[in-house]
């Protein structure tokens, strides 16, 4: 068992980020549960489109409309009190919504409300949880840590989560809920655990939380590499959505793989993430940041060709296994990126910046995609994404390696 953990958790990154991977795997369970329990629940109070997309929308809306706020907040207060402080609200959401679906009293509108307060909670858990890993082990670290957190979502979240929020569903309506709020109180207790200063990462803060988000928007401008990696980001992230927004009619309609077939597409990709996280280390020692950052934004431009192109189902779950890969590998040495080159006293804002880019990326190729598809037919979208992501690449080809090796000012990590 101990040496399973130092494989995990290596001893020398400090017993903090122990507890930190711990609380992540322990929530990302809950949230996974949730994942496929809670289009369920919506599922199982309302037929109406309408309704379903709302529920949706909810889960990528408060990002949009309190993502900077959050940011500025990690910034300004005692981030392992808010990260614990707002897990407890995200609790007590699901607590409440599993009472009021034991009562009987379970509505549409009681659903949607609680989704979206759960949201706002989520935001601000997780800008603070985001700018622990920089406080807790040294820079060289940065990225087994992050690769480990990955790990955790993926195989937490993506693998084991939803079908355990499905059968439990199948038991009853509340016991998904009962569980997701068992994960989540345990995940701020073991957060409670970490060893960071009491207090803001700033000595003194005089001023206004509006001030802090232009002062965090002007560092992020006036920062070339950080910017060119937000604006990355979003593009990438527009150009994704736009095809994902209607991968379902492309596997039952374009590949003929029926419904079925839909969810073996999500496998397949949640497969090749697996296989990312084992050839990680070996990817990381061999190969450049930079290396990496431009093979995983070209195989996302291949992979919307390749998608565009292909008419064969088996096909098109193997090009969703490599999209799995790259896209673990790319996450991971994103992140890690990012956090070497943002100072400590920054990392909320520029991580809330960052996260307002995946989501409002997603929302506006989500509508892209479905009006693209409507007029072009079902591959039309992958033809946007494949250009507008070559374009992008082809622009910001050369500065990824000022990208990848900018570096913030040396901090030393809290004493574990």
């Amino acid at each position: 068992m101990s040496a399973f953990l130092e494989t995990i958790a290596p001893a020398r990154m400090g017993r903090s980020f122990r507890w930190l991977l711990g609380s992540s795997w322990v929530s990302n369970i809950g949230d996974g549960i949730a994942l496929a329990a809670g289009p369920l629940l919506v599922a199982s109070q309302t037929s109406s489109p309408f309704l379903v997309a709302l529920a949706a929308l909810l889960q990528q809306l408060p990002w949009l409309l309190f993502g900077l706020w959050a940011g500025a907040i990690a910034d300004r207060l005692d981030r392992r009190v808010l990260v614990i402080v707002t897990n407890l609200l995200r609790a007590t959401v699901i607590a409440v919504l599993a009472v009021v679906i034991l009562t009987g009293h379970v509505s549409i509108g009681v659903v949607l409300a609680a989704m979206f307060l759960y949201g706002v909670a989520e935001v601000f858990a997780d800008s603070a949880a985001g700018t622990l890993m920089p406080m807790l082990v040294r820079r060289e670290d940065l990225a087994v840590g992050q690769a480990r957190l990955q790990a955790g979502f993926l195989t937490a979240n993506q693998l084991v989560g939803p079908p355990v929020g499905a059968f439990l569903f199948t038991l009853g309506m509340a016991w998904p809920f009962l569980v997701q709020v068992v994960a989540v109180s345990l995940a701020a207790v073991l957060i409670g655990r970490i060893a960071t200063p009491r207090g803001g990462v700033r000595e003194a803060v005089d001023t206004h939380v509006r001030q802090d988000i232009a002062e965090g928007l002007r560092w992020i401008w006036s920062h070339a590499p950080v910017r060119t990696l937000a604006v990355v980001i979003l593009a990438f992230n527009v150009t994704w959505a736009a095809g994902w927004s209607i991968l379902v009619l492309y596997a039952r309609d374009h590949v003929h793989l029926g419904e079925v077939g839909y969810g073996l597409l999500t496998t397949a990709a949640a497969i090749g993430g697996l296989a990312g996280t084992a050839s990680f280390g070996r990817l990381h020692r061999r190969f450049s940041l930079a290396t990496l950052m431009r093979a995983c934004l070209l195989l996302e431009v291949l992979t919307h060709l390749a998608l565009a192109l292909t008419t064969v189902g088996w096909v098109a779950m193997v090009i969703m296994v490599q999209f799995g890969a790259y896209a673990f590998v790319w996450g991971t040495v994103s992140s890690t990126v990012r956090q070497r080159a943002v100072p400590t006293e920054f990392q909320g804002r520029v991580g809330s910046v960052y996260m307002m880019c995946v989501y409002g990326g997603m929302v506006a190729g989500n509508a892209l995609g479905g009006i693209i598809a409507e007029h072009w037919g079902l591959t039309a979208p992958f033809w946007f994404a494949f250009v507008g992501a070559g374009i992008t690449l082809a622009l910001v080809w050369r500065q990824l390696s000022n990208v990848a090796h900018a570096e913030a000012p040396h901090e030393e990590p809290a004493a574990s």
